[in-house]
């Protein structure tokens, strides 16, 4: 039975937003159930409203077993009893409410803005997206980099991120990952601030952050403001509905979701068992492009990348021109560039390349504020500042600093 023909896109839509509250992020079972009867009869079915035939039970099964996931699934009826304990918490008419009154959306696969490369997932498709966004539709695949790692992260981690996510940015791509403290953080703040560097971009979304809970919070707190900023000049997507707790299993199943929106996912910074290793993991299963950045060897942040390096699971990229050749093009830059300034810009080092990018153009700022917004130290703004200074990259007056005007 399907049911693609046989209702109305509001009821698909009603029951797809029903759905995402009351299976798991990647049930295999539910998934299953909608891919052989379809969202609507799915619900149906799954809630009690209809019973389950020996067809349905034999088709969920066979599904399940293409996917290699069959073993030691009791039937529908078990499946049913599971599902049963949500059936109370279903409102989908109230959630996308919420989502609406937050300036958000809700997209289906049936609508023509659904990410394609999203099918890549197979039976683990998300149900829908639940979405804030600054605009319409979602970039193609082929213009998407994910940029993940550890939430420890250390400075230069943190160097290398802001540099790849800029310099990404500006060549035209979307920086995804997944809000988080550390290595996501670092990731996108500094594509938001590429993209401030230019009026037009031509619609071009500078960064998505994937989350593992509603969007009705901003979760980690301590990340709000970024995240209210990625809402408002890029995008956040999730796959439960508003109201839902970030827990440990969802963070795991929302890397499957990052590592199919991009051509290249981007390790920068891993330990030996990170979270990030299971991005990579994602992307590797899904035949995607995966970078790692290498690090010092006496350092523990980067024993993952290594250990991605060794395995041969993983391509060395130490800036984006590695990243942008591993995605198939060199993209188009949205900032055009005088060949003497790249020329300058070639010779910095990561730090003073984090300042550049601090300093503000037209109005010039203290140093505290940029210890903060570079997040480097006083002594290395103080010593990056100077040699910013005598390049001719930055300029100061009564103890303040901007970039200089060339």
């Amino acid at each position: 039975m399907n049911d693609k023909g046989e209702y109305s896109y509001q009821e698909i839509r009603l029951a797809r937003a029903a759905l995402t509250r009351l299976f798991e992020p990647s049930d295999l079972v539910g998934f299953a159930l909608v891919q052989h009867a379809g969202p609507v009869m799915a619900l149906r079915i799954a809630t009690g409203q209809d019973k389950a035939g020996g067809e349905d039970e034999g088709a969920v099964r066979e599904v399940l077993e293409q996917a290699g996931a069959a073993s030691g699934w009791g039937g529908l009826a078990e499946s049913r009893e599971r599902w049963g304990t949500r059936k109370k918490d279903l409102a989908p008419e109230r959630d996308l409410e919420v989502i609406r009154r937050l300036g958000g959306g809700f997209v289906i696969p049936e609508d023509t803005e659904w990410p394609a490369a999203l099918a890549d997932l197979g039976l683990t498709e998300p149900l829908a997206l639940w979405v804030r966004s600054a605009g319409p539709g979602f970039p193609q695949q082929h213009r998407c980099i994910s940029i993940v790692g550890s939430r420890d992260a250390t400075s230069y981690g943190a160097g290398v991120t802001g540099e790849l996510a800029y310099s990404l940015v500006q060549r035209g791509f979307t920086v995804i990952s997944g809000g988080a403290y550390g290595i996501d953080a670092h990731a996108h703040r500094s594509a938001l601030a590429a993209a401030s560097g230019f009026a037009e971009s031509g619609g071009h979304i500078p960064t998505i952050a994937v989350m593992a809970g509603g969007l009705d919070r901003f979760y980690p707190a301590g990340n709000e403001d970024l995240l209210r900023a990625v809402a408002s000049q890029g995008a956040l997507i999730a796959e439960v509905p508003p109201g839902s707790n970030p827990t440990r299993y969802r963070f795991l199943q929302r890397n499957r979701i990052i590592a199919a929106l991009s051509a290249v996912t981007v390790v920068v910074e891993a330990r030996w068992r990170s979270g990030a290793l299971n991005t990579a993991h994602h992307a590797n299963m899904l035949s995607r492009e995966v970078g790692a950045v290498p690090g010092s060897v006496h350092s523990a942040n980067s024993a993952g990348c290594h250990r991605l390096l060794r395995e041969g699971a993983a391509v060395c990229v130490t800036d984006a021109g590695d990243v942008a050749e591993l995605a198939g093009e060199m993209g188009t830059s949205l900032v055009p560039e005088a060949e003497g300034s790249r020329a300058m810009h070639d010779g910095l080092s990561v730090e003073d390349l984090l300042l550049l990018d601090a300093l503000p153009v037209v109005t010039f700022t203290t140093v505290d504020k940029l210890t903060s917004v570079a997040g480097l130290s006083l002594p290395s703004v103080l010593s990056g500042l100077g040699r910013l200074d005598a390049v001719g990259l930055a300029e100061s007056t009564s103890g303040t600093w901007r970039k200089k005007k060339t």
